[in-house]
């Protein structure tokens, strides 16, 4: 287990180093095996100091998997350029290193099976999927304008749905088998399915 070096630093900063900590423990050590100690230990610091900041291991958990959702994929923030550029660049970022690598599967693992049976990480999940398919929606729309295609709002949530089923289910092939795969080949087999349902060319790829 690697330690992190504890520094002095604003209170809101040493809570982020807090919530890393209890990350890379969930991820090496599954939720169960996360406990208040084990954190400590890996922040390098005193469980007394880590109820400073959080009430609960509960608390210490929702946090981390608010931190998680809010930094484990793209956002729409993260690509710039003309619309057709952002879609693309924003499909490949999800389906590439750093976004979908062993780390990021053992914490997925890890809250997912809990997000059924916690009716906070369940509040948690929801407002971290709206707010990917949001951004992807918002991507679509923008997209679809610049070709001078219809925008409708319907209909862009729809293929915003469709298309973070590609990418979550070609994220998972890449995260359990990644080494059956070329690399770029899921991003480029995400991207020709996405031109297929929308019916245009996101450029090459």
């Amino acid at each position: 287990m690697n330690r992190r070096t504890f520094h002095r630093a604003p209170e809101g900063e040493r809570r982020q180093d807090l919530i890393e900590a209890t990350l890379d423990t969930i991820a090496e050590l599954g939720l169960q095996g996360a406990t208040v100690r084990q954190i400590a230990i890996r922040a390098g610091v005193t469980a007394g100091l880590m109820r400073h900041y959080f009430a609960s291991k509960d608390q210490m958990v929702a946090e981390a998997y608010r931190a998680m959702l809010a930094n484990f994929a793209a956002r729409a923030g993260d690509v710039a350029g003309e619309p057709g550029p952002r879609l693309r660049q924003f499909i490949v970022l999800n389906l590439t290193a750093p976004v979908a690598n062993d780390r990021s599967l053992s914490l997925w693992a890890s809250f997912i099976s809990q997000v059924r049976v916690d009716s906070e990480l369940a509040a948690i999940h929801r407002e971290g999927y709206l707010a990917f398919r949001n951004d992807l929606q918002a991507l679509i729309r923008d997209f679809l304008v610049a070709e001078g295609r219809p925008a409708d709002e319907a209909e862009c949530r729809r293929h915003a749905i469709a298309i973070n089923g590609i990418i979550d289910g070609l994220w998972l092939e890449g995260c359990l088998a990644g080494e059956l795969f070329e690399e770029a080949e899921l991003a480029s087999i995400a991207l020709s399915a996405i031109e297929a349902l929308l019916g245009l060319s996101l450029g090459s790829h």
